[in-house]
Formats: C-alpha cells, structure tokens, sequence
C-alpha cells in the first residue's frame, strides 16, 4: 500500500476518488467473504456438535436440556458401542480433519479461528491415539463406567415426562453396553492386552458390593426423588398413579436389566481374568512409550516431552520443600505445632466450619476481587451412598446442561474427606473457583457449543488443582499453615505424578515406586502399594491435576514477564478462562497475542 499512496500523494483530491470508492468496495466483499466463511464455518461445527451429541442418549441428554432447540429430534435409545476397529477409528478421524481443513483458517474471525485451533489440536491428538484404541481401559478403578454408570443413571433428570421413558428405555439396554465392553475386554484379550489380574480382581468385588446393594441400591431412591422433583414442578406434569406406575416400572428394571448387567460383567471379567500378559506399566507392552506419551499429551494437554515433564514435576517439587523447610525454620513453634508429620495422615480439624454450603458461600465470596463475574446459579449438595465411598473419588462435580447452567450438583463422598481442611480445599476444586465455577463461567460467554463437549482434562483438572492450591489462603489458617498445607500437597501430587511416568514410561515396577517413596520419608507400603495399583489400571489420570495445574504456573509465570506492571489476578484468570478448554499451546497463543 505504502508504494500506491507515494505515487498518488501529488494528485489533486478528484484523481483519489475513484481509488477510495475502489478501496470501499474491496472492503464490502472483504467482509461479505469473511462473513460467508464464518457462516459456513458455523454451520460445519453446529454439524459436528449435533453428530458428536446424538451418538448416545447419556451424552446427549447430559448436554442438553432442549435438544429440539438444536435441531435434534427423534434420536435412538443407546449407549453407544466400544469399538474394536483401530483402523476405523482413524480413518473416521481422518475423514473429520479433512473437513476442518476444508476451511480456510486465515479467513475466520478471531472466535472462530481459536475454535479451529482447538478442533484441530484435538482431531490431531485423536488421530494420534487411534492406532492404540485398543490400549484403552473402559473398567479403570475410580473413573471406569462400572463406577460411574449408577452415579450418571441416578442423576439423569426428568425435565419432562417423555425423559422419564428415555431413561426406562435406556435402562432395557444396559445389558446389551456390558455386551460389547465385555466383547473389547475379550478383544483387548485376544491382543494380549488386558489388564493386570488384581485389577480384575478389585472391579469384580466392586460389581458385586454394587449388585449386593439390593433394595437399598441408590438406583430405587434417587428415582423417586427426580419424579418428585418433576410432580412438584409449576405446571405439575406429573400426577400421582403416573408415579406409582413409573417406581414399579424402575424397581422391575432394575432387577430385570441393571444387576443382571452387571453379573454379566463380573462372570466375563472373572473369565478373563488371568489371561493378561503384562501387571506393569504400559512401556511393557508393545510400542507402549509411544502411546503413553501420546496419551500424556492428551491428558495434560501439555506438549512437554516425559523428559520435560519429569524435569518440571521435580523442580516444582524441589521448590515446595524449600518453601516449607524456610516456613518451618523462621517460625517453628506456630507453624509446624499444627502439621502430622505423615503427609497421608488426616489433619484434624483445623477450620471451624463443616457445612459444604456455607464453605461454598465463603468461597463464593473469596473469590470476587481476583475471578471475573459469573451469573447466578443453584447448587445441591448430595453424598454418595456409604456402600459406595470406596469405589468413588472423594468429590465430583455433574456438568450440568450446556442450556441450563443454573441447575449444578457436587457429590462428597465422607468416606475420604476426614478433616474440615480437605472439605474447604475440596470443595474449591470442585465448587469455587474449581470446575462449578470454570464451567458456569465460561458457559455466560456463549462460545462454540462444539467447544464444551471436547474433553480437554488437563485445563479442567489443572484448573480446579490450581483453583484448590489457591484456597489453602482463602481459609482461616495462617498464612504460615496455610503455605506449608498448600505446598505440602503439591508435593503428594508431584510425587504421584513422578510414580505415573515413572512406572508406564520408565518401567519401574512395585519395589521401585517403594524405593521412590521411601526417600521422601514415605515408608507405609500398604498405601504405596495401593497408590501404585491405581496407577497401573488408569495411566496419566494423576498427570491431568498435577500437570495441568504446573501449565497453569508456568502460564502465570508468562503473564508476569510480559505484563510487567499491567499484570493483575483478575486479568490472567479473565485471560485463561475466556479462552477455555484447551491445549496448553493453544492458550498460549491466544492469552499471549
């Protein structure tokens, strides 16, 4: 341009006329060409989201409240399937990131072109993985769909009355999904990948604590409660010889399709049982480093090689002990008169207050001066069923519907939490400025639906871990208590994630994550030894707190060097949040330009 305007700088103004109504024009179809790509763009994605959604009805019903308003109706009753087709996996996605690169990125707006970004990251991060489909695990202790299914059907809500048969309809297919798990556990068999005998042996005693259950199983109760939510609704949709028939209908399927479902799995699983070739970490297996670091990589979110990785957790860790060896020297007799010497121990409690909803409200509070605003919202507190608290994380949060955000729901299992401290930075986690708030939040800013149904774990997980790092001085502990709790544990975190790459990228067997522990002072091998088990059956989960919450750290550090004075908690938070989910690459780039 500069070269046009020189030549025209000694022109009388008539002679630029034509050549400012020639820039106006290009700029109109400059605009009219980013405007049709945006929309075509749009179009793409609202496709995607529509078919990502409707492949089972959990998925869809979770993430929408009215999926007539997104133009989905009439969609099949199904859990969906798992796939034993590496090879259709990849092409499946393949075929997706043929269709995202269809459209050209440089032409998008600003919003757009970040949800290309992260479409892009993610078809790439599932291409990379497919050949592996097979190294997946469906039945993980903690977070496998034998432990989360009752959790999901309990909290399925009845907004109208034709969900009430949805989720009837669903419950006649539960047999038919333990099916064709069973039928890739056997496949994962034949492959010589299934997994370790005593994680068999820990999901099948789960199975049946579940089916022992009976009439107390948790599955009767919380029906009745959602239909009573229902009846009681402003326009009483529901009447009561509706109910009664529904309860019986429930209580029929329970003992027709559920237990029976799950005594299928555990005859399948005792069936298979010894047939794994492999109880150590997955770098036994064949091209095993390679899927773990890809697998890391899509866990995190991070794309730090294990070596980085390593490097970070350790001199994280290193830091952490030397903050608490300076707070421990400087002020011996306040400070360390409060903490057990075994970091596993329960604390005692150290906060007066053991209500979860007036801890909510004090975070809530806490949190105004250094997060942005976020709308209004109700959240019920519930506990998981005390013959449930040994297979269940010791809190969760149920993401609500992407249409109805006002409505959330954060289970406590007491079976975990037994101290007013871990309660308080609990509940931060998952609550305040943890994921309740994350997800509340980032849903106000409206984005890309397509953006709230990819699974980016290492920004939700290491956000809420950050989140409850933060809270530790937010709670009425010293600031000397609360520095050595909260940097006490990022070290147990630190050290699991250290185990996690040690055992499935380094080889390290159960002697060597003891020899590990024992150079901390840890020295209870019954608790090693069960840390190290979960490890084996569920690779990376660890790495998703632990390392998402260092990427955080490291964003932060970034925000300081550049911002310099302009630098504030309210504009990084702001910054990271209204980027989203994401790889930690991607909101590099967009928190940074």
């Amino acid at each position: 341009m500069q070269k046009f305007l020189k030549k025209f700088r000694q022109k009388p103004l008539f002679m630029l006329l034509p050549s400012a109504a020639a820039f106006l024009i290009l700029s109109v179809l400059f605009l009219h060409f980013h405007q049709d790509a945006d929309q075509a763009f749009s179009k793409y994605t609202s496709e995607l989201f529509r078919q990502e959604i409707s492949g089972n009805t959990i998925t869809l019903h979770y993430t929408l409240k009215n999926p007539e308003n997104y133009g989905i109706n009439n969609t099949p009753i199904s859990y969906g399937q798992c796939t034993t087709a590496p090879g259709l996996v990849r092409s499946s996605v393949d075929a997706e990131r043929t269709r995202l690169q269809s459209h050209n990125r440089t032409s998008l707006s600003k919003d757009n072109r970040l949800t290309y970004d992260v479409l892009d990251n993610y078809l790439t991060s599932a291409y990379n993985l497919a050949p592996y489909t097979l190294y997946e695990e469906p039945l993980a202790p903690l977070t496998g769909t034998q432990s989360q299914l009752p959790v999901i059907l309990s909290e399925y809500r009845f907004y109208k009355i034709s969900d009430i048969d949805n989720y009837l309809k669903l419950l006649t297919r539960t047999p038919e999904y333990f099916r064709s798990i069973l039928n890739f556990e056997h496949t994962k068999s034949e492959s010589g990948l299934f997994m370790a005998s005593y994680t068999a042996d820990s999901i099948i005693k789960e199975c049946r604590d579940f089916v022992n259950l009976k009439e107390s199983n948790y599955l009767y109760s919380s029906f009745v409660e959602r239909l009573e939510e229902l009846a009681s609704a402003k326009d009483g949709v529901l009447t009561e010889k509706q109910r009664e028939a529904y309860t019986r209908q429930n209580n029929v399927y329970i003992k027709k399709y559920i237990f029976p479902a799950y005594e299928q799995l555990i005859s399948g699983l005792s069936e298979l049982r010894s047939s794994g070739k492999n109880n150590n970490g997955l770098c036994y297996l064949p091209n095993g480093r390679t899927y773990y670091e890809y697998l890391v990589r899509s866990e995190t979110g991070s794309s730090r090689s294990i070596a980085e990785l390593q490097n970070l957790a350790n001199t994280q860790i290193l830091s952490d002990l030397t903050v608490m060896q300076r707070v421990l020297t400087d002020d011996s007799s306040s400070a360390s008169s409060s903490v057990t010497s075994d970091i596993f121990s329960p604390q005692g409690t150290l906060l007066a207050e053991s209500d979860p909803k007036k801890i909510l409200s004090t975070l809530s509070g806490k949190i105004t001066k250094d997060f942005p605003p976020y709308p209004q919202i109700h959240t019920q507190i519930k506990y998981v069923q005390k013959s449930m608290e040994d297979y269940l994380s010791p809190a969760f949060y149920m993401i609500p519907a992407i249409d109805n955000t006002s409505e959330n729901v954060i289970y406590i299992n007491n079976g975990h939490l037994t101290d007013n401290l871990s309660l308080f930075t609990t509940l931060a986690h998952e609550g305040y400025p943890g994921h309740l708030y994350q997800n509340v939040y980032y849903a106000s800013l409206h984005p890309d639906p397509i953006r709230c149904v990819l699974n980016y774990g290492g920004y939700t997980e290491g956000w809420a871990t950050y989140s409850e790092m933060m809270s530790y001085y937010f709670s009425t502990l010293t600031k000397e208590q609360a520095t050595l709790f909260q940097r006490n544990s990022s070290v147990i975190l630190g050290l699991y994630a250290l185990t996690d790459m040690g055992i499935h990228y380094d080889g390290w067997k159960l002697a060597d994550a003891a020899a590990f522990f024992h150079t901390y002072g840890i020295t209870d091998d019954a608790t090693i030894e069960d840390i190290y088990d979960l490890i084996i059956a569920d690779p990376a989960n660890y790495l998703k707190y632990y390392i998402g919450y260092l990427e955080f750290l490291e964003l932060k550090k970034n925000a300081v060097n550049k911002w310099g004075d302009n630098f504030t908690q309210m504009r990084f938070h702001k910054a990271v949040l209204d980027v989203g989910p994401a790889s930690f690459d991607v909101i590099q780039k967009y928190v940074f330009k």
